[in-house]
């Protein structure tokens, strides 16, 4: 029973979102207690909860998206060989282009140049959440479902990118010559792998702490210290297809990669409580044209760019996996639009006045929001779980029973 409910809990995102519940609760109803712990020092003048979690536990939340992207390129894996990634690599580049461009355009048509920064937080997709939706709409065996998955991870992939260059620490200038400490903790990781170190411990703990005190001494974000560290973790056996935990097969012995995956992934699940709660407490009356020009950008650029490019990509000979539609693609490219977790990371550090950042999280928030629309295009189209043939229907509600 217990089991069952911890799988329920991290399939379901459910700590994340008793963690936005409840930030919400608190800054709405108690908003000066609510500030005062979450940023209130408990060490120093810079430790506070709010600090621990972004600056420390999201090094371990941006590790698990590091683990996903090796795996998937990796034999096996889902983005391995490339060429038959085609279609949802080239739905990523329109899911990143067309949001930031779409923000761009409303903005200088009737935004602010104080927003002109926020532009990276609707390149974001929250890969559980919107797994989540696409689940719940398509059902389990769904060709969309992974095609959604792949669309997620290169998603993170690029998104990473965009932090470590746009956004790095807020009120910190850039100096690149501490970055000499994350090559030499990415050659000291190498070092262990060539010495065949097969334990994840003295890569996390040992490298992974140089890259982090390099990253945070040369003003880019910290969280992102783990990142350059996971792809030397040695690693076994083929990526397990359509496996929700992406990891290689055990049955080959649990290398290194996999381990860490297994033993922070729970972890990281349960600790986006924390992330929630600290990040998502915003009053409602900071809605403003910011949020809502951030939600347009989630809801016209994300399914906008991933159809676009998509059909580009049709048209340039590459093949949507068997059973997959364009009605499909549009209610994927929806979908893609939730963007909370990273959104909500990229708000704290795209502004520095705190009611612009206020603003963008609930446009962050807002983008829950478009799973409305994906549902209803998927209702109307006759697609997922209300598609027209009956025998695919039953079959699939056969393998998900």
């Amino acid at each position: 029973m217990r089991e069952k409910l911890n799988n329920i809990c991290r399939e379901f995102s459910i700590p994340l979102i008793l963690g936005v519940a409840c930030a919400m609760l608190c800054a709405n109803l108690f908003p000066n207690l609510y500030h005062h712990v979450i940023h209130e020092p408990l060490w120093g003048d810079t430790v506070s909860l709010h600090w621990l979690v972004n600056d420390i536990f999201m090094v371990f939340f941006f590790a698990i998206a590091g683990v996903e992207i090796v795996n998937s390129l990796s034999k096996g894996g889902s983005l391995n060989p490339l060429k038959k990634a085609v279609a949802p690599l080239m739905a990523t580049a329109g899911g990143v282009l067309f949001p930031a461009a779409v923000f761009l355009l409303i903005n200088w048509a009737a935004g602010d140049t104080a927003y002109a920064s926020g532009w990276g937080i609707c390149t974001a997709t929250d890969i559980a959440l919107a797994w989540l939706a696409a689940r719940v709409i398509f059902g389990k065996l769904h060709p969309a479902v992974n095609f959604l998955l792949l669309l997620a991870v290169a998603d993170d992939a690029i998104g990473l990118v965009i932090i470590a260059i746009f956004y790095p620490e807020p009120g910190s200038s850039v100096q690149p010559l501490w970055l000499v400490l994350v090559l030499a903790a990415m050659a000291l990781a190498l070092g262990l792998r060539k010495l065949r170190v097969r334990y994840f411990e003295p890569y996390v703990l040992l490298c992974g702490t140089i890259s982090w005190l390099g990253m945070y001494q040369s003003g880019l974000h910290p969280a992102l210290a783990l990142v350059f560290i996971i792809p030397f973790l040695p690693k076994s056996g083929t990526s397990v297809h359509q496996n929700d935990e992406h990891g290689p097969d055990h049955t080959q012995g649990k290398s290194a990669l996999h381990t860490f995956e297994q033993r922070i992934g729970a972890m990281v699940d349960y600790g986006l409580f924390f992330f929630g709660f600290t990040n998502a407490g915003v009053e409602l009356g900071s809605l403003s044209s910011l949020s809502l020009i951030i939600f347009l950008a989630f809801l016209v650029g994300k399914s906008g760019g991933v159809m676009l490019f998509t059909w580009l990509a049709v048209k340039l000979k590459a093949a949507l996996p068997e059973g997959m539609s364009f009605k499909d693609v549009a209610v994927v490219g929806f979908i893609s639009g939730i963007g909370l977790t990273v959104a909500l990371f990229v708000s704290e550090n795209a502004f520095m006045d705190s009611k612009l950042t206020d603003a963008a999280k609930m446009g962050s928030l807002l983008s829950l929001l478009t799973a409305i629309p994906a549902a209803i295009v998927a209702r109307i189209c006759k697609v997922g779980r209300w598609q027209r043939e009956p025998g695919r229907r039953l079959e699939r509600l056969c393998g998900e029973s």
